[in-house]
């Protein structure tokens, strides 16, 4: 063996050095990192709600973007409208779109009506294809007709990063035409911060049946209800709370809201001051699995021009039915009553109420109301409501006008006596008014028709409740709590926790409807302490109370003027009725709220939200 030189033995030991540096890993400090991808939470469809016309869509024919009579927008003015035509025809709809990466979820929406001349009940003539890309992604045909929108949702996260045509294709056969009309369309991203859906919170879907008699005054009712609800959560549901709010109202020894006879599950101690009841289930609920609970119900209205009482012969019976409370990762919401209005919250459900009452008594309430009649001398009014969050109803001799808003919404105004025809008249011209205006910024109301009671006794003003709404004579209050159809009707929200998210989004959406434009209203804001924030909860309020209204209602909606003018009109407006799309019979956060008004700006909107003491 010949030996390695010594010069030549360092170079090879510095080349296996160099070369072992190269091929091992570096320290986790040093390694090189992929840029992570980043979720910025957008909505990626232009021009989804057609009020810029054909702009951003390939229309198979120009007159599928229109504004014209026979069909209606769901929001706005334009729609698309396919179909229509009674004979053999096509019509096409894309546009190209490209879906955000890096974000947790991408969901497909719109919204669509479908009605048709077609009679057959089991054959699909004529047909809506919605695909993204080459995936279908639904048909619907002449049997899915329906009264008013349904909104479609669809997950599409699988085309992540994709560059994709979305496509809409109407076809008829030769006869009986049927119209497919659409609007409102998004494909919104969320970001994997973003906080839990409504899945987490649970009970969902809930359904109450109630039967209810009353006595000649309407003051007492009894009767039966019951409650059908699904576990959404993958922890077993073993028991369910009833909130019997108008036990506020009464003491404990003698309750206004009685349940007694519960089938279904078996009743503890009230607690919460005799408003929060629990139910233990006969057995624990997995996840996707329904129960169903009954029980006996007794009504007392007492003494009282107030949201649960009666003003003379007059009643009215706001929360007294009882309803499911929430719950979510927190646990269970318990929150006691508040004076303030702001206790309530509970998720979109549906309602049949049959009220049996004297003929002599009128009987406005949530929902869809039709009368026959009874027993002698008598009428049952049955109310039907759909993905409401509460149901109320009032009973007395009522003075009754009616009329319909310019967009179609049946409007009844009932009033006492004492309210003359002329306020009463005005009331209703401000509520036919008021619901369009709201609609045509946040969508179209669902709730069928809009019954407003008049009463210039009540002491708090106004209240609102899906569909109904006691108030004085005021243009302003009506239109304000006609407001809250939208901003916690149908944009629900933790009311105990955030009063804000429904009293200051809505004192906005009233000074949108009057013309009001907030100008330099922040200019007048002084805040009493350190600790006062727009965001607070019921608990510092009703500790607070003599600064409630002025903070949550006026500087809330002061700060919501001042996000529309840094932002600009055009967004404000996309981002709010975009957020109430994607919100329709959900429920909203601050946080939530936050992170869409972010996207919808490229302006930092930290100092922003510090300056205006919004947090969460």
């Amino acid at each position: 063996m010949r030996p390695t030189p010594r010069r030549a033995l360092a170079a090879t030991v510095l080349a296996l050095a160099a070369t072992a540096a190269l091929s091992l890993p570096a320290p986790p400090s040093e390694a090189a990192t992929a840029p992570e991808a980043v979720c910025t939470p957008t909505q990626a469809v232009a021009n989804g709600g057609f009020e810029s016309g054909a702009a951003s869509w390939t229309a198979s024919s120009a007159s599928l973007i229109t504004t014209r009579a026979g069909q209606s927008a769901h929001g706005g003015t334009g729609y698309a409208w396919l179909g229509g035509t009674g004979s053999t025809h096509t019509d096409t709809l894309t546009q190209s779109v490209t879906v955000p990466s890096g974000c947790a979820r991408a969901t497909l929406s719109f919204w669509l009506h479908i009605d048709t001349a077609e009679t057959t009940s089991s054959t699909a003539y004529d047909k809506l294809t919605a695909k993204i890309g080459s995936t279908t992604l639904a048909t619907y045909s002449n049997l899915d007709k329906n009264t008013g929108y349904a909104r479609k949702s669809f997950d599409v996260s699988a085309f992540a990063g994709q560059t994709v045509t979305l496509a809409l294709t109407g076809t008829e056969d030769s006869s009986l035409r049927t119209n497919f009309v659409l609007d409102d369309i998004a494909l919104a991203t969320e970001d994997v911060t973003t906080p839990p859906a409504d899945g987490t919170r649970t009970p969902i879907a809930p359904s109450y049946t109630v039967s209810l008699s009353s006595d000649t005054t309407g003051t007492v009712w009894t009767g039966h209800q019951s409650a059908t609800f699904t576990n959404a959560s993958a922890t077993p549901l073993a028991e369910v709370y009833l909130r019997l709010w108008d036990n506020y109202h009464g003491t404990c020894s003698a309750p206004p809201i009685t349940v007694t006879g519960v089938t279904g599950g078996t009743a503890g101690a009230l607690s919460v001051s005799c408003t929060a009841l629990p139910i233990t289930l006969a057995t624990p609920l997995a996840q996707g699995q329904s129960a169903t609970i009954g029980f006996d119900l007794g009504i007392s209205v007492p003494s009282g021009a107030d949201r649960f009482g009666h003003d003379g012969a007059f009643s009215f019976i706001g929360n007294a039915l009882p309803v499911l409370a929430v719950k979510d990762g927190a646990g269970w919401h318990l929150d006691p009553y508040t004076n303030n209005g702001e206790s309530f919250y509970s998720l979109a459900a549906d309602f049949r109420v049959t009220l049996d009452h004297p003929s002599g008594l009128l009987v406005p309430a949530t929902g869809t109301s039709v009368d026959t009649p009874g027993s002698s001398g008598r009428t049952v009014t049955t109310a039907t409501a759909t993905q409401v969050r509460d149901f109320a109803w009032a009973a007395g001799p009522f003075s009754k006008i009616s009329g319909t808003s310019a967009a179609g919404t049946p409007v009844n105004v009932y009033s006492v006596t004492g309210i003359s025809s002329s306020s009463a008249q005005s009331m209703l011209t401000t509520a036919r008014t008021a619901v369009d205006a709201h609609a045509s910024r946040f969508g179209a109301y669902p709730y069928g028709e809009l019954d407003a009671v008049i009463d210039n006794n009540f002491w708090f003003g106004g209240m609102e409740y899906p569909g109904f709404v006691l108030d004085l004579v005021s243009t302003t209050a009506l239109t304000h709590e006609i407001g809250h159809q939208w901003w916690y009707g149908i944009v629900g929200d933790d009311e105990y926790t955030s009063p804000w998210l429904d009293e200051s989004f809505t004192d906005y959406a009233t000074d949108l409807a009057l013309g009001k434009t907030g100008a330099n209203c922040w200019n007048s804001v002084s805040w009493a302490s350190s600790a006062e924030k727009i965001t607070n909860s019921m608990a510092y309020w009703d500790t607070h109370s003599s600064r409630y209204s002025t903070v949550v209602y006026g500087y809330g909606k002061c700060a919501l003027h001042d996000l529309r003018r840094l932002i600009g009109d055009t967004a404000m407006a996309k981002l709010l009725k975009d957020y109430a799309t994607s919100h329709w019979y959900g429920v909203s956060t601050t946080a939530e709220f936050k992170a869409a008004a972010q996207a919808a700006t490229t302006t930092d909107l930290t100092s922003f939200w510090t300056t205006h003491r919004i947090e969460g």
